[in-house]
C-alpha cells in the first residue's frame, strides 16, 4: 500500500521480480528524487535508481495524486526501462511461492501476442541467481563521506546499502565513510574509524569473499562492527560459520524477532533469502541474539567478548517507525565503551 518507492530502490532486490500483494498500487505516484532531508540524503528513496529486475502487482492506478508526486509509477518504471506487468493475482502468487518456495521467474515483454512455443523453462534456466555477485551492480565505486564536521568516524562498507542506513548514523552525530564492498582491511583502517558498518545487498553472502576476509580481521582486531543482513551473513562466515539458502525468504514489514537476552517481541522489516546456519554458529564466538519467532531462524548474532553484534532484520527501516533503531544506539554505546 506504500512504501513502494523505498522498496523499488532498495538494492537487496537487485536481481529479482519484485510483486506486491496490495491489490493497488500506485496512488500517491513517485516523489521528487530532489527532496532530501536535513542531511541532505534523498527522502524517499534508498538509492537513486530502481533496483528489481521487474515488478507485478495487481492493479496499476493511473492516477496518482499527493503533494510530492511528480510522476505516475508506470512512468518511472518506463523511464528506467524496468517492466512491469499488471492484471495478475498477486495474492495467489504468493500463495504458489509460499508452498513451494522461492522460484526462479521470467516476464516476457512483447508488443505482438505472447508466442506459446516460447521455451520459457530455457528462459528461466538460463540464469542462475545463486551464482551471480551482484557487488559491482549495487556498490559505490569510490569513495564517498558524509557529515564531514563530525569528530566520531564509521567506516561503512557498502555491500549494497541504503541511504536510510547512512541517514541513521548521521543522526548520531557520526562521519560516515562510504567504502567500495571490496575494500581491504588495510583501506579501511586508514581512516582511522571508531566503527565499520557492514550493510544490507542482494546475493549469496559467500559471493563477497574480499568483504568476508576483510570482517575476519576486523573480528581479530576487535574492531568495532555492525552487520545489518547480508552484513550479518558475511560476519558469521568470517567467524567460520556457515549460512544457507532458505527456501522462502524474509520479506515484510510485519516480522515478529525475539530478543534472547530480554525475551522481548519486535515487530521488523526484513528482505533476506539467506540465512545463518544454527548449528555452525557453535563453533564460533558468536552467539544467537535474536531469533525469528516463525520458523526460529537466526536474525542476529552477537559476539561473547568483542565489540561486535550483527542482525539479520532491517533496523533503518520504519515499520514502527522507530522500533528496532535502537539497534544503532547499541551500536553507538559499544563505540563509546571502547574508546575509554
Amino acid at each position: 500500500m506504500v512504501g513502494y518507492t523505498e522498496s523499488l530502490t532498495d538494492p537487496s532486490y537487485r536481481g529479482q521480480i519484485l510483486c506486491i500483494t496490495y491489490p493497488l498500487v500506485g496512488n500517491y505516484g513517485v516523489p521528487d528524487k530532489n527532496i532530501c532531508d536535513k542531511f541532505g540524503l534523498p527522502k524517499y528513496f534508498e538509492s537513486d535508481n530502481i533496483q528489481p529486475k521487474g515488478l507485478i502487482i495487481h492493479s496499476l492506478s493511473d492516477i496518482a495524486s499527493h503533494w510530492s508526486c511528480v510522476k505516475t509509477l508506470d512512468e518511472w518504471l518506463y523511464e528506467e526501462k524496468i517492466p512491469g506487468l499488471y492484471g495478475i493475482d498477486t495474492r495467489e502468487l504468493t500463495k504458489i511461492i509460499r508452498q513451494k518456495g522461492v522460484m526462479m521467474g521470467v516476464l516476457v515483454v512483447s508488443d505482438k501476442p505472447i508466442d506459446s512455443k516460447i521455451d520459457f523453462k530455457k528462459l528461466i534456466t538460463s540464469e542462475e541467481y545463486n551464482q551471480k555477485n551482484f557487488m559491482s551492480l549495487v556498490s559505490s565505486t569510490d569513495v564517498k563521506i558524509y557529515g564531514e564536521s563530525n569528530e566520531k568516524v564509521i567506516v561503512l562498507l557498502d555491500t549494497g546499502t541504503k541511504y536510510s542506513i547512512i541517514r541513521n548514523l548521521l543522526r548520531m552525530n557520526f562521519k560516515v565513510v562510504q567504502l567500495p564492498w571490496d575494500s581491504t582491511f588495510e583501506k579501511i583502517l586508514s581512516y582511522n574509524p571508531d566503527g565499520v558498518v557492514i550493510s544490507n545487498g542482494p546475493g549469496d553472502p559467500k559471493m563477497c569473499k574480499p568483504t568476508i576476509d576483510a570482517a575476519k580481521k576486523l573480528i581479530d582486531t576487535s574492531v568495532p562492527t555492525l552487520g545489518i543482513c547480508l552484513g550479518n551473513q558475511i560476519l558469521a562466515l568470517s567467524a567460520g560459520a556457515d549460512t544457507y539458502k532458505l527456501k522462502y525468504g524474509h520479506r515484510g514489514q510485519n516480522k515478529s524477532c525475539i530478543n534472547k537476552e530480554n525475551n522481548l517481541s519486535y515487530i521488523t522489516s526484513q528482505n533476506h533469502g539467506y540465512g545463518i546456519d544454527p548449528s555452525s554458529l557453535s563453533n564460533t564466538e558468536f552467539r544467537p541474539w535474536f531469533y525469528n519467532s516463525d520458523d526460529q531462524t537466526i536474525e542476529g548474532i552477537i559476539h561473547n567478548n568483542k565489540p561486535i553484534i550483527a542482525v539479520q532484520f532491517h533496523p533503518e527501516a520504519s515499520p514502527g517507525p522507530t522500533d528496532c533503531s535502537y539497534v544503532f544506539d547499541k551500536f553507538n554505546e559499544i563505540i563509546n565503551l571502547n574508546k575509554r
